[in-house]
């Protein structure tokens, strides 16, 4: 329902604001004013703007919270975020940032650490309608990013596509993609208000082999000539990831990343992991920098669960998922205090593999709960550290990569790099599409109402493990971090073809924005 635009007029003017027409057209929209009117406040206070243009959210803010909205309006302000394109943070029931997560209650302040973890879903019976408000809301979210791009010029919606051929550009959804007899590639792409097939030619060699890696379900922008029966491809748009410098700290400090320990398994590194823990603990002669590590990241599979895979129990030292737990925790809980450890889970963690997946189950993973200096929280996450007056810290994105196989043995250009072997290409590829398991078939997930997978806030540093390859690059300015892991090679590794790194350790100088790989084998 429309609102009466003359009684937010009315509110602006008396507080001494302008609206121009598409903005306020947009306010309309939202069925509440009272929302209007917090919505309008804070969107002053953060800009300190008296005239609001849509100019204001395309070139500068992307990102208000706003709290205490009445909650029979939030759908509507879901809406209407996404028409501003902003990232509001609105209060949901099945958030995790709150206040009965004991964990996320402790004040971390003190050891700048802050962690934005996702909203993970009530368990419910899923249908057809979860999926497609799912997807909607991906396809809203990255078409905020590619409607920015300078070459989707005469940028339409699919259904306003004419008849007569002319030079166009649309966005949308990789629903299909196969190849003609001639050779080349057809793909079928849909928007919110309808689909048309896309023609990328063999000739255009370029061209064609950017297609070639296109993967299913991603969100892309085409620009080219056609009509409403078939657009011939000129170019091809990702949303793509970057950020316009490294950042560097004002102080010298060190983050350490780690993941795959395993814990349980006959095969973990026991020996190797107590030196790094005497490592952490200042035990190692002529290691300087180790009384400035602050941070410790670890990216997932603790422990090595139970019935993971088929006779998993011939593998276990520890056949128990609780002890594996409680034995971890001990290990970790020696590590000095002044260090903040950080830990989300993997699929071998006992929780359920849907992702985003929930902070570990507390009724196993208790002890690691009751350690003073861990932070748990859900895979993926945000974790911003190391910020301080007039430094606004490191944001660093943790995904385990349970997605990352999918990618290696799917995409032409993977498949050619051996990247099950180098997986910091597949997390390039990732940052391209703004998305950590953009294909249906790339992962389990919980299809909220809002896609968690979406890499909406570009990173600093960009964290993963699941591999058990080490690799270490920079895209884009954003720094790629994959772990090693802590355990032996496995049986199943042997049949994949992988070879994994073992208890590689890469570090972080946030003063120097460089990274050295720490060896413990």
């Amino acid at each position: 329902m429309l609102m009466d635009q003359r009684e937010i007029l009315n509110f602006c003017i008396e507080r001494g604001i302008l609206l121009d027409k598409d903005v306020l057209s947009l306010f309309s929209e939202a069925g509440d004013m009272e929302s209007v009117r917090l919505m309008i406040e804070k969107i002053r206070e953060n800009t300190h703007q008296k005239v609001i243009t849509k100019s204001i959210f395309t070139n500068g803010i992307k990102n208000i919270t706003v709290e205490n909205f009445p909650q029979t309006s939030q759908t509507n302000l879901e809406r209407l975020k996404i028409r501003l394109g902003l990232e509001l943070e609105i209060s949901k029931e099945y958030s995790l940032i709150e206040n009965k997560n004991p964990v996320l209650e402790r004040n971390f302040e003190d050891r700048r650490v802050k962690v934005q973890s996702f909203p993970t879903g009530k368990d419910k019976k899923l249908d057809v309608d979860d999926f497609t408000e799912y997807f909607r809301n991906r396809f809203q979210k990255l078409k905020s990013v590619l409607q920015a791009h300078p070459n989707l010029r005469n940028l339409v919606s699919i259904n306003k596509i004419s008849g007569d051929r002319q030079k166009i550009s649309i966005m949308g959804i990789v629903s299909d993609k196969s190849v003609t007899k001639n050779g080349n590639i057809i793909l079928e792409l849909e928007d919110l208000t309808g689909s048309t097939r896309v023609l990328i030619n063999q000739n255009k060699k370029e061209l064609y082999t950017e297609a070639e890696d296109l993967t299913l379900d991603a969100i892309i922008g085409i620009s080219g000539s056609g009509n409403r029966e078939i657009i011939f491809a000129n170019e091809l748009v990702l949303p793509d990831a970057a950020i316009p410098e490294r950042k560097k700290s004002p102080v010298e400090e060190y983050a350490v990343f780690i993941g795959d320990l395993h814990y349980g398994s006959n095969l973990f590194m026991k020996k190797n992991f107590l030196k790094f823990l005497d490592y952490l603990n200042g035990k190692i002669p002529n290691t300087p920098e180790v009384s400035k590590i602050k941070y410790l990241f670890i990216v997932g599979d603790l422990i090595a669960g139970i019935g993971i895979y088929p006779e998993q129990e011939m593998f276990l030292d520890v056949p128990d998922a609780k002890r594996q737990f409680e034995e971890i925790a001990q290990l970790l809980g020696q590590i000095r205090k002044d260090i903040t450890i950080i830990i989300i889970p993997g699929n071998h963690d006992c929780i359920r593999l849907m992702e985003p997946q929930p902070l570990l189950d507390k009724k196993y993973a208790e002890p690691l709960y009751k350690l003073e200096n861990v932070i748990l929280a859900t895979n993926p996450c945000y974790v911003n550290m190391g910020a301080r007056e007039g430094f606004p810290g490191f944001d660093v994105l943790m995904y385990h990569g349970f997605s990352f196989f999918y990618y290696a043995d799917n995409i032409p250009s993977l498949i050619q790099a051996d990247a099950g072997n180098a997986p910091e290409k597949i997390m390039n590829y990732l940052l391209k599409y703004r998305h950590l398991a953009p294909t249906h078939a790339s992962a389990q997930y919980f299809p909220l109402n809002e896609d968690p997978l979406v890499i909406d806030k570009v990173p600093d540093v960009f964290f993963s493990g699941h591999t058990h390859k080490c690799g270490i690059t920079f895209y884009n300015n954003v720094l790629i971090i994959s772990g090693s892991t802590w355990e032996a090679k496995t049986p199943e590794q042997e049949r994949r073809g992988n070879e994994p790194d073992f208890c590689k350790v890469p570090i972080m100088n946030l003063k120097t924005g460089g990274v050295k790989i720490l060896d413990f084998e």
